[in-house]
């Protein structure tokens, strides 16, 4: 057997073909394979009790989604701190309390704010609480997304420690909401924390602004997977990707995640791949998503517009033949609090928060449509996010457009990225991987 990986729907289509006749052996190195994707071993019990995950098609997926995906998995794992008591809190900077008004779940929320331009910080105990193999979520919102990072940082009793952190927000003011963000580790200390001994656990609110305002809730524990994931999504559907890019993953057998833009594939702009290479590129074993009008969406502010904005842009990806429309790539990163409300009625999952730096993120906490990813400008910060979803088996999304851009490392850089991935104890996936994944442990 070849060491490329298999991706779900490249198994599917390889089980169903005659080649396969007579290599039993290879067939169950694939089965093992697609459910290790899957985060599910043959003896698990599947996501619903049909047997099959919830939104998870075959095929091209009908316009509308079943369910409201943010609404059914917005409280997954269980709850370590609901903030209906703060007094086991101490704020060391800036300044913070109970707010009644603003709330995610239950009677109070936990409302931060800085005295000026300094960071926030509050605290509290973790002694007696174990978080062994555990990663963590937490629900937050805030007036000021622009230049705003929030950490968990983890300490032990001996003083170690180990920081989950969320780069950025790109949720846009001023019509801000609540989402779910369950941070990768971005770093921790020279020691691996003793997290069955913990001491403390501090809520950092980092900045570069006159002030920010933030509010935390429903803060809750996940499992951790049994290995860590990359994604590589290409945005817009570039020639770079299929005349130079797709070459390399097909040697690897890795997929990417293409985001189209309607527009640009039918009026066949310079350096845009065709609708006919698009397809080419489906069948090839990646997964063409949604990422349509290419404007921000956020500047829409009637609940109609952005649902006919939505639905038009879903319609052409299915009429076009194209298996990943239930997952949208937000044009420039644009969202808030309509547009996602909106956004559920034809998408289960997509994002994002991008982050210039490590921002990376656990596969069963995430919020579905607020997904963090890497913008792949640097090969060294790239790696580092491998490192990173290998060592604490989390997932880093990795971005990319066109070589030419400053968004995009250089080609030898890519070839480098690739050839790092394929020797790291990683699983390249899609979005239905990652979907399956999060679904599968609610």
């Amino acid at each position: 057997m070849s060491r490329k990986r298999t991706t779900r729907r490249r198994f599917l289509a390889l089980s169903g073909a005659a080649g396969l006749t007579g290599m039993a052996g290879c067939a169950e190195q694939l089965e093992s394979a697609a459910n290790q994707v899957a985060g599910q071993s043959s003896n698990e019990t599947p996501s619903d009790a049909s047997g099959s995950t919830p939104g998870l098609t075959d095929g091209v997926p009908p316009l509308e989604t079943e369910f409201d995906s943010r609404e059914r998995y917005r409280q997954p794992g269980d709850s370590l701190d609901d903030f209906s008591d703060l007094d086991a809190w101490t704020i060391v900077q800036g300044s913070g309390g109970a707010d009644e008004d603003v709330v995610f779940d239950g009677e109070q929320s936990f409302r931060l704010r800085s005295n000026g331009s300094r960071n926030v910080i509050a605290e509290r105990s973790l002694e007696g609480e174990d978080l062994t193999e555990t990663d963590l979520s937490f629900a937050v919102r805030t007036t000021t997304p622009d230049s705003i990072t929030v950490n968990l940082r983890v300490v032990d009793q001996f003083g170690s420690s180990k920081v989950y952190s969320l780069r950025q927000i790109r949720y846009r003011a001023p019509d801000v909401g609540w989402f779910r963000a369950s941070p990768g580790v971005f770093q921790q200390s020279e020691y691996e924390p003793a997290l069955d001994h913990l001491d403390r656990l501090e809520i950092q609110v980092l900045h570069s602004m006159p002030e920010a305002e933030i509010w935390i809730d429903d803060l809750r524990t996940h499992p951790t997977p049994d290995q860590g994931y990359v994604m590589l999504s290409w945005d817009d559907g570039t020639l770079d990707y299929y005349e130079t890019a797709a070459p390399l993953h097909d040697e690897y057998g890795f997929p990417a995640v293409q985001a189209a833009i309607p527009r640009w594939a039918e009026q066949g702009r310079d350096g845009i791949m065709s609708i006919s290479e698009l397809l080419d590129r489906q069948e090839a074993g990646d997964q063409i998503v949604v990422h349509g009008t290419h404007e921000p969406i956020h500047e829409l502010d009637d609940e109609a517009t952005i649902n006919e904005r939505l639905r038009r842009d879903k319609q052409w990806f299915i009429d076009n033949g194209f298996e990943g429309a239930n997952y949208i790539v937000h044009p420039h990163n644009s969202f808030d609090k309509t547009s996602l409300e909106q956004a559920t009625a034809y998408h289960y999952c997509g994002g994002f928060n991008q982050a210039g730096n490590v921002n990376t993120t656990s596969v069963y906490g995430f919020d579905p449509l607020a997904l963090p990813r890497t913008i792949g400008h640097d090969l060294e910060i790239s790696k580092r996010c491998v490192d990173l979803a290998a060592q604490h088996n989390q997932c880093t999304i990795l971005n990319f457009h066109t070589f030419e851009a400053h968004n995009t490392m250089p080609k030898a850089d890519y070839e480098a990225l690739l050839e790092y991935i394929d020797s790291a104890d990683v699983e390249v996936i899609t979005f239905d991987d990652l979907w399956e994944l999060r679904t599968s442990n609610r």
